[in-house]
C-alpha cells in the first residue's frame, strides 16, 4: 500500500512557462526580421556591378517596329447543321510596313482561304471558347501560305460571334 506523504515535504514546484513564451516571441520576431531582410534585398541580394551608379536610370524601351494593320472585310459564314446559325468574323493582319501594299493586293485570296477554312470547321469547335487560339493559329498558317513567309506577323481576331 502507498504510504501517505510526510507533512514536512513540499509538493514539487511547477516549472515556469515564461522561458517558453519568451522563446516563442523571440523566434517570431527574428523570423519576421529575417524574412523582411531577405525579401527587401538587404541580404542575399546580388551585388551591384562595378562602376554602376547607385541610382542608374532605367533604359528607354526600344521603339516599336514599323508595322501596319490590314483590315479584312467582315465575313458572315453560314454554319452547317440546319437552322439559321451564322458566324460573324472580322480580323486584321499585322504586317511589316514595307509589305503592306503587297498584302492588300492579295486580300481577296486571304478572305477566300479563311472563308473556306471557317466553313469546314465543325460547330462544336466554334462553340468551345478554348479552341479560339488553335483556330487562330490554323488560320494564320493558311494566310502565310497565301501571302508568303515573313510578310504577315500575326492575325488579330477582332470579332468572332456565333448567332
Amino acid at each position: 500500500m502507498a504510504e501517505p506523504e510526510a507533512e514536512g515535504e513540499e509538493a514539487p514546484k511547477k516549472k515556469s512557462k515564461l522561458p517558453l513564451i519568451i522563446g516563442l516571441v523571440l523566434m517570431l520576431v527574428l523570423g519576421g526580421g529575417a524574412f523582411f531582410a531577405i525579401y527587401s534585398g538587404m541580404i542575399l541580394a546580388a551585388p551591384p556591378a562595378e562602376g554602376a551608379a547607385a541610382h542608374e536610370p532605367e533604359p528607354e524601351p526600344e521603339p516599336l517596329p514599323e508595322i501596319a494593320f490590314v483590315a479584312l472585310d467582315p465575313m458572315v459564314i453560314s454554319l452547317p447543321g440546319g437552322g439559321s446559325r451564322h458566324l460573324r468574323f472580322t480580323a486584321q493582319l499585322e504586317v511589316p510596313l514595307n509589305y503592306q501594299k503587297e498584302v492588300e493586293l492579295v486580300k481577296p485570296r486571304v478572305l477566300d482561304v479563311l472563308n473556306g477554312f471557317l466553313r469546314a470547321v465543325e460547330v462544336k469547335d466554334l462553340e468551345d471558347p478554348s479552341s479560339l487560339m488553335r483556330l487562330r493559329a490554323q488560320m494564320l498558317r493558311r494566310v502565310l501560305v497565301v501571302v508568303g513567309e515573313g510578310k504577315v506577323n500575326d492575325l488579330l481576331v477582332i470579332e468572332f460571334v456565333l448567332n
